[in-house]
């Protein structure tokens, strides 16, 4: 029988919670690792949308990048958005697993997926590990095979991942080769990853004012929308674990989508 505390061991492996931001919230966040987990719902957010569907399919454990919750709450009512979806979880027996940062930085995990799939080699952190050099540190920096522009780049990306939209700061003519990556809202990557020779970061979203640095630095920014940068690892993710653990029946969410619409 699959437990939920041998489900959290392997993800623990694959993306270690040592991994993870200070600031973060990771791990085993609600539920019983004792239980049987032998339904499992990957997704990149707990939603009203993908908890129903996690609690109408009888999931007992869903594995969601980002944590539920994330800040410390006092209260666990109906009121709020997220303290509801814990109250409904919870009350359905759903336990909660979150990896995010550890998961963003891990040998495999997502900012090295992405380098993967867009043949950006060599890789390295952008930013060391801050307790073990050794370990893997946080973003991605290396080399595409050959120099090109980073309009053509950013069409390579789009193509790649599907994407319904992609957004491009910087000179579409200007020839790059170094790129680095940073999944989510990874603007703060920029500064290190300039400083490293980055002509271009790939990354989910970022502020207006991380745009105008980027500008100023003259370092192309490909945007490609915070749930398309890391969307397509969760699906990974569901694969591993469905090899992991054959006998679990494990699907990543079929209702959350990116909230953002193109018109």
């Amino acid at each position: 029988m699959n437990t939920i505390a041998s489900i959290c061991d392997f993800l623990d492996q694959f993306a270690p919670t040592s991994l993870a931001e200070d600031w973060d919230n990771v791990g085993l966040i609600l539920g019983d690792p004792n239980r049987e987990a032998a339904r499992v719902m990957t997704c990149l957010t707990v939603t009203p949308e993908s908890a129903t569907e996690a609690i109408e399919k009888k999931a007992d454990l869903i594995v969601s990048h980002h944590p539920l919750p994330f800040s410390p709450t006092k209260r666990i009512t109906t009121d709020q958005t997220a303290t509801r979806l814990i109250w409904e979880l919870a009350g359905a027996g759903v336990s909660i697993h979150s990896p995010h940062t550890g998961f963003d930085s891990a040998n495999e995990g997502i900012n090295q997926m992405l380098c993967d799939r867009l043949s950006i080699a060599a890789t390295r952190p952008i930013v060391p590990n801050r307790n073990d050099p050794e370990m893997p540190g946080a973003g991605r920096i290396g080399k595409l095979p050959a120099s090109t522009s980073l309009r053509e780049f950013a069409l390579t990306v789009k193509e790649l991942f599907a994407l319904p939209r992609i957004q491009v700061v910087g000179d579409l003519d200007a020839s790059i080769q170094r790129v680095a990556s940073a999944c989510g809202s990874g603007g703060s990557f920029l500064s290190g990853a300039a400083s490293r020779g980055a002509e271009c970061l790939v990354t989910g979203e970022a502020t207006f004012h991380s745009v105008l640095e980027a500008r100023a630095r003259k370092v192309g920014l490909i945007l490609m929308g915070h749930y398309f940068s890391e969307r397509f690892a969760i699906e990974v993710l569901s694969d591993k674990l469905s090899e992991a653990f054959p006998e679990a029946t494990v699907w990543a969410s079929e209702q959350e989508c990116d909230p953002i619409e193109s018109l």
